[in-house]
């Protein structure tokens, strides 16, 4: 396969960023934009060239001419349309969260292995070369034995998300958590992100009862805490630190937005100077993870490598989101 053919599913703001990215690459091209709004999809293929449209998401699943499906539709629909495209037999990159319960977490999972088709959650970050340097700084070292991590991601974007997508935690929370997921993960072993007690708290929205503000206490078995905030309903920030008995590695630039340019952590030692952590590259999170899997669809793969998420950690991610928010309630 010299060219990725890709259907994209959903005319929202994040369709435009995975649009120009895989515009970006000369081994994939979009052949087909499907929604539910008809003007939407005329517009989407004014503005970059696409040769063919449809409001039918079920034709656009199962169009002969496509060979991969991204997902950019509301997650609470993840499962049903992820299923249909995987039966089909089309390579799948769904937007996190992965979907909005457990079940239906479990059942996609299932239903993608039992297909044998490629499948990765749009965890784009973790695409990006910045995660390969991070993974070489937990590992070299330096932090000592990991303590605590914490984290927080807030933005007032509580009014453009669907109501039925469970709020903050599932629509922000989840890329703390997530990143929480893979620094303990990659310190800690596979194993370490399963045992462990959790406590949280949250405001919910007076329109709709989602958790619009949530905080987040955990204590894992090997005793690493860590605290994580969430919240739509406000601000502008991104903030990720890592604590070890040596000193905290801190996140300067947002970890979940990794830019086309210069990208920054800054390791502080409890005895010695700082250090700035540069990282620099030419394309920003999207056109990576459209890297990635081309990559894992030309060699046959059915699912990523780290550092993005593989099936089984995407499972993990959605059990502690799941937790927190049933825990906010």
């Amino acid at each position: 396969m010299t060219t990725l053919r890709w259907a994209v599913l959903g005319t929202g703001f994040i369709s435009h960023a995975m649009i120009e990215a895989i515009g970006l690459s000369d081994s994939s091209r979009v052949d087909l934009i499907a929604g539910r709004n008809g003007d939407s999809l005329s517009e989407y293929r004014r503005r970059y060239s696409i040769p063919r449209s449809t409001l039918k998401l079920d034709e656009a699943v199962r169009d002969p001419e496509i060979d991969a499906v991204y997902i950019g539709l509301p997650n609470h629909v993840h499962r049903e349309v992820t299923l249909a495209a995987a039966s089909a037999g089309k390579a799948v990159l769904s937007e996190k969260s992965l979907t909005t319960t457990i079940a239906d977490a479990h059942e996609l999972v299932s239903g993608v292995r039992d297909a044998g088709t490629f499948f990765v959650e749009g965890l784009m970050y973790l695409a990006h070369p910045l995660y390969v340097r991070v993974a070489e700084l937990l590992l070299d070292g330096r932090l000592g034995l990991l303590r605590s991590i914490r984290g927080s991601y807030a933005a007032p974007i509580a009014h453009l998300v669907n109501p039925r997508g469970m709020g903050t935690i599932f629509n922000l929370g989840c890329y703390p958590v997530s990143l929480l997921h893979f620094v303990l993960q990659t310190m800690c072993g596979d194993d370490a992100f399963g045992t462990r007690s959790s406590a949280a708290t949250g405001n919910r929205s007076e329109f709709d009862r989602n958790v619009v503000d949530a905080a987040l206490s955990v204590r894992f078995g090997n005793g690493v805490l860590a605290t994580l905030q969430s919240t739509d309903s406000y601000g502008m920030s991104s903030e990720f630190a890592i604590s070890g008995d040596n000193g905290v590695l801190r996140f300067d630039t947002n970890p979940w937005l990794p830019v086309a340019g210069q990208n920054t952590l800054t390791w502080l030692p409890f005895n010695g100077d700082p250090e700035t952590i540069t990282i620099n590259d030419g394309f920003d999170a999207f056109y990576h993870q459209v890297k990635m899997v081309e990559r894992h669809v030309a060699a046959g793969h059915s699912e990523a490598e780290r550092p993005s998420p593989r099936l089984s950690d995407s499972i993990e991610i959605m059990e502690l989101l799941t937790e927190w928010e049933a825990l906010c309630r």
